[in-house]
């Protein structure tokens, strides 16, 4: 298998503001067209200090002395993942791609255009909203059977909530994005509270994961205000769109999710493809769609971040608090609590 290094320039997109969405609409909502920013300064690609953009929100934009200000964090190595070894009839991961986040690029030509690193017939596997009782761990079985591997960008509550459906995603080798704290649409909210929802969530899959978190994010109903794509790309953190809407989070019949894809991947021939393993129908729907997959030669490519991401000392404490009171390596609900009498109805 081959890795194939992406370079990320130091560009950001500028979006229109679209319209607002519930907490669990499409993640391929109504978006804006793309416009290109300019370059960032390479002063302003290393760590930006927090305490200037957590202040209230009075131009819409982030202050030239936030801009300034930086303090370049040592990067620690990140663990390389090899393609999985895969027995012979299943799909496996044909390719794995790292992905240099410098400058914040942003992939899925829903909304970025600058970087086409597919290739014929390649799909990108990628999940929102999880982790999730059930749900997540039926997705992580249906992709160890095919032997391959995806992107999960996560809901920073949700793995407070379910920390070891969580680990499963970390030690099964797939990578870990972030998809805020609570799911809201930031196009709503202050500057602070933007920057605040991503990063606590970057801040909690970090922790809960021992630092496998991906500098990978993925706006809530995949809507971008302008100031904070060009936050992420001062904090060298990517931002994924999508190629291809599984449409899952309204499409509840199996079957329909999978005929879905495979049409909208034999229109395109490629993909970034968004799913949820938040919804149950996809957690039914994954092993028959991995399989057509297979059978109609398509190519899973895995992605991987060159450096990991980089958190905050101020939101890691925020996260600690949140963290009180909540056992994060307590063992399985069944492995603690066991009926042992029930009564004949």
């Amino acid at each position: 298998m081959r890795a194939i290094p992406i370079a990320g320039a130091a560009v950001t997109a500028v979006f229109a503001v679209a319209l607002a969405g519930w907490f669990f609409t499409s993640d391929a909502g109504k978006s804006s067209s793309l416009a290109q920013a300019p370059a960032i300064p390479p002063s302003t690609q290393a760590k930006v200090v927090p305490s200037d953009l957590a202040a209230p929100e009075t131009t819409g934009t982030i202050s030239a002395s936030a801009q300034a200000r930086v303090v370049p964090p040592p990067s620690p190595p990140v663990p390389r993942l090899a393609a999985p070894k895969c027995p012979a009839g299943v799909l496996g991961v044909s390719r794995v791609v790292e992905i240099d986040t410098t400058g914040g690029p942003g992939f899925g030509f829903q909304h970025f255009k600058s970087y086409d690193f597919l290739e014929p017939r390649e799909v990108v596997l990628t999940f929102d909203d999880g982790p999730w009782p059930n749900n997540t761990p039926a997705v992580l079985a249906a992709l160890a059977a095919q032997c391959v591997r995806a992107t999960f960008f996560i809901i920073g509550k949700h793995a407070i909530w379910h920390p070891q459906i969580l680990k499963q995603v970390a030690a099964q080798g797939h990578t870990i994005g972030s998809h805020t704290w609570s799911h809201v649409d930031l196009t709503k909210k202050s500057v602070a509270e933007r920057t605040e929802e991503i990063e606590k969530g970057v801040s909690v899959v970090n922790f809960l994961t021992g630092g496998a978190g991906a500098p990978f994010f993925r706006f809530p109903t995949l809507r971008h205000p302008a100031e904070t794509v060009e936050y992420l790309g001062q904090r060298n953190i990517a931002s994924f769109s999508t190629d291809i809407d599984s449409l899952d989070f309204k499409i509840k019949n199996p079957d329909a999710i999978v005929a879905g894809v495979l049409a909208s991947l034999k229109k395109r021939g490629k993909g970034i493809l968004l799913m949820h393993d938040f919804q149950h129908a996809t957690a039914v729907a994954l092993p028959q769609l991995l399989e057509q997959l297979r059978i109609n030669g398509y190519r899973i490519v895995h992605l991987q971040p060159k450096e990991p991401v980089k958190t905050f000392a101020d939101y890691d404490a925020l996260v600690s608090r949140d963290l009180k009171g909540s056992v994060v390596d307590a063992p399985p609900t069944a492995n603690v609590v066991r009926t042992v009498t029930r009564r004949a109805d």
